[in-house]
């Protein structure tokens, strides 16, 4: 605390003194700069919970449980009781009492022996402040010290300082953590019979232990009680209630709930925290989550974390970070909920929200869900099969990896790395120019504190806010995520009961609570997490072994996901609360069924969709062409090669180029363009075919004892009917569009070149090295 000099402080310590005589003042000064008062003081830290019990403590670095008594702590009877007993001329002498000091003096010398030792409060602040044997050089500097501290603070700080220093036996100082640790309360709650109790400890901590010499001190109390009532401290009444009043107090033990949360707000430095937990809820919670990780074990699954956000609030109420905080078998201390690891799919909603807010996508719109390859990096779904053509909300209920890779692809990766920053992700912030595609399916750092907010986000409008853990938390960081719109949109998705992540053999649903969810499982099955959430409360859960071990049954929808399903049930059990409705510019339309888009004047099968007005496209559906054919329909005309009879019109369904490969792979007809008029003579300089495979610029390391092929693959126009290969400009192989083909390459630099039957080429160049595999 810092000197601050007032000429009201100065009349008022002057006064308390009592000595006009400046030249002692300015000594006083003087002493007071060359031998500073030594007030620091280390408090035990404290977390309470939302309704201020103490549910966890540390203690002091001295190992001492010394809980700091705030100003409001210290009750009028607390107060009243303590001056009386110890001091009742504290608010009128500067910290000695000269009086008392005479009389000890006196009392010590006629009888040889110290029967009185004058102290004030003041003085007895200055002793446990700075500990010396009892002699007369220790009680000068008890003295001047007193005087110090009347200089500097107030009486109630310095009444406060006494309540957080006395000594109360063994490691225990000050009134909180006795009252706590004896009698399970606050100190503003005690009774007049149990603060006389405490107040006459100190004098004889060793011989006067609660729950051991109870007897003792009641009689000693009663002393006390009966003295208050000579000097008319309290009324007969007072005094009659706390004489009968027992005494069957002993010592409790700190109690240690919520240890992960506790520890990581012990680390930020404050004494004292009041969180936001619910103790019941944060009870509950771990129970559920011990007895679900004990009955995972068989399946070598040893771990789980939980963490529960009320959605009103955006407060934390429960937070825990492992199945049993105890448990050494698989780091039972490690905090699951901060830890970074892999997210699997749960950054997935998120990307369909924003792409949604891009007017990319609506519920409804067609994707293509085929095998891709981006500069050699070739995503695959989960069960390592495609879907073909698939809705937006498909993709998404099924969480398929395709669609989300190209869709992060049109968005663009610094787009969803810069909304992730901006919520808080730490380690998606610090990886940021390492990240690619492969983010959206888990290739990035996450926690589950980060993604819980997140999602929360969903609940709120698309609107982030920081969750708080504490009092402590008063910055909260608000990011407008993504639009209302997108996010009701994601809601409904998500909140369909039909998907693949549905966990087997669940039964209770009856009344569970509705609820948005999306699973998520990492790369070797070390990692599954399921976020779900409704208008009451977002709940995150993770699955899997702190040791990073992969479990071949592990899945975000069948590990996880019954977790975040019995959590429901126990929280919001049989919940009334009304669903997410649609935001004023969340509206409906028709479309195409077969595209999404706006219907054209050919579509016939029509479904409805959400849209966002001037955001979502406009588009009609456009995938009906008019081509010109034989009349035997064998052969297709441009408008220069047509004959000028003995053709007509016929309208074809377009079918890009992947879908065409996808179709020829799966055996699955469909309505193909004819072949190009072979003597037409126009240069065809478009559409030229696509290597997939392998990838433009990539090197590839062969064994020399083993040497694998590598794999030509190719996607071309629809008037494509054979394609010719090259390797470094020799011809290789013919073969129809779609088709694998395989070669060995030499060492080196390798140049491959794929030309169609119209005469269109595209080259490629690899590096191939042989190493010693």
């Amino acid at each position: 605390m810092k000197l601050r000099i007032t000429k009201q402080h100065i009349i008022r310590f002057l006064k308390r003194l009592g000595i006009p005589t400046i030249g002692l003042f300015l000594l006083f000064l003087i002493l007071n700069l060359i031998f500073p008062l030594k007030d620091k003081v280390e408090y035990s830290t404290i977390i309470t919970d939302k309704n201020g019990e103490v549910i966890n403590a540390f203690l002091t670095k001295d190992e001492k449980w010394r809980m700091k008594t705030e100003l409001t702590d210290i009750s009028p009877l607390l107060r009243k009781t303590i001056i009386a007993k110890e001091d009742k001329y504290f608010y009128s002498h500067p910290g000695v009492n000269p009086v008392a000091v005479v009389r000890a003096a006196f009392k010590n010398i006629f009888r040889m022996r110290r029967t009185s030792g004058a102290s004030t409060i003041t003085m007895q602040v200055a002793r446990a402040l700075e500990p010396r044997k009892r002699n007369i050089g220790s009680k000068t500097i008890e003295m001047f010290r007193a005087f110090q501290l009347e200089w500097k603070y107030s009486k109630d700080e310095i009444l406060q300082l006494y309540l957080n220093l006395v000594p109360y036996g063994g490691n225990l100082e000050g009134v909180k953590a006795a009252s706590l640790l004896y009698f399970s309360k606050n100190p503003d709650h005690l009774s007049l019979a149990e603060i006389t109790a405490l107040s006459i400890i100190p004098n004889r901590p060793s011989s006067l232990v609660i729950g051991r010499n109870n007897d003792l001190i009641i009689n000693e109390r009663n002393r006390w009680l009966k003295k208050f009532s000579t000097d008319k401290v309290f009324t007969e009444k007072e005094i009659e209630d706390a004489l009968n009043e027992p005494l069957t107090a002993t010592r409790k033990t700190v109690p240690h709930f919520a240890k992960h949360l506790s520890n990581k707000l012990f680390k930020q430095g404050h004494y004292s925290y009041k969180t936001h937990l619910d103790l019941n809820t944060q009870l509950k919670t771990e129970k559920i989550v011990a007895d679900y990780i004990r009955a995972q074990r068989l399946r070598n699954i040893n771990n789980g974390a939980v963490m529960i956000i009320d959605n009103k609030t955006h407060k934390v109420i429960a937070y825990v970070g492992s199945a049993n905080f105890n448990d050494t078998t698989d780091a039972g201390q490690v905090n699951g909920v901060a830890a970074t690891r892999q997210p699997g799919s749960t950054l997935k909603p998120l990307l369909y929200a924003m792409c949604m807010d891009e007017g990319y996508l609506t519920p409804k719109v067609m994707m293509n869900d085929v095998a891709v390859n981006y500069n050699g990096y070739a995503p695959e779904n989960y069960d390592q099969k495609y879907n073909g053509y698939v809705t937006a909300e498909y993709a998404l209920e099924h969480s398929l990896n395709i669609p989300a890779v190209k869709e992060l692809r049109t968005l663009g990766k610094d787009k969803l790395v810069q909304k992730l920053s901006a919520c808080g992700f730490k380690q998606i912030e610090k990886d940021r120019y390492k990240l690619g595609l492969s983010m959206i399916l888990g290739g990035c750092g996450t926690t589950l504190e980060e993604l819980t907010g997140l999602f929360s986000a969903f609940a709120n409008n698309g609107v982030y806010i920081s969750p708080s853990f504490s009092d402590k938390d008063t910055f909260h960081k608000k990011v407008n995520v993504v639009s209302p719109e997108a996010a009701f949109m994601i809601n409904d998705i998500l909140s369909k009961v039909n998907r693949p992540d549905f966990p087997l053999n669940w039964q209770s649903t009856e009344r569970m609570p509705k609820i948005a969810w999306k699973t998520g499982t990492s790369y070797g099955r070390k990692d599954a997490w399921s976020i779900g959430y409704n208008k009451n409360y977002t709940v995150g859960v993770w699955v899997g072994n702190f040791s990073g071990l992969g479990v071949p049954d592990l899945s975000g929808s069948n590990t996880a996901t019954p977790l975040l399903f019995k959590i429901f049930n126990t929280i919001d059990y049989d919940s009334d609360e009304e669903w997410f409705t649609p935001p004023k510019d969340c509206e409906t339309r028709m479309v195409c069924s077969e595209t999404g888009l706006l219907p054209a004047d050919h579509c016939t099968n029509l479904v409805m969709d959400y849209f966002i007005p001037l955001i979502s496209s406009t588009s009609k559906c456009n995938n009906i062409q008019e081509v010109l054919v034989s009349g035997d329909e064998k052969i297709s005309y441009c408008k220069d090669c047509a004959p000028q009879a003995g053709y007509k019109k016929k309208t074809y369904k377009v079918t890009e180029t992947e879908m065409q490969t996808w179709f020829e792979e799966n055996k699955i007809a469909y309505q193909k363009i004819p072949p190009h008029n072979a003597d037409c003579e126009i240069i065809f300089k478009g559409n030229a075919p696509s290597i997939t495979s392998p990838a433009n610029g990539s090197e590839y390391l062969i064994s020399k004892k083993n040497k694998e092929p590598l794999q030509l693959t190719c996607k071309t126009a629809s008037d494509v009917s054979k394609v010719y290969w090259y390797i470094n400009n020799k011809f290789y192989k013919t073969c129809a569009p779609g088709e694998k083909q395989f070669f060995v390459p030499d060492e080196g630099p390798v140049k491959i070149s794929c030309t169609d039957d119209k005469g269109r080429n595209r080259d490629i160049k690899i590096m191939v090295r042989h190493v010693n595999l």
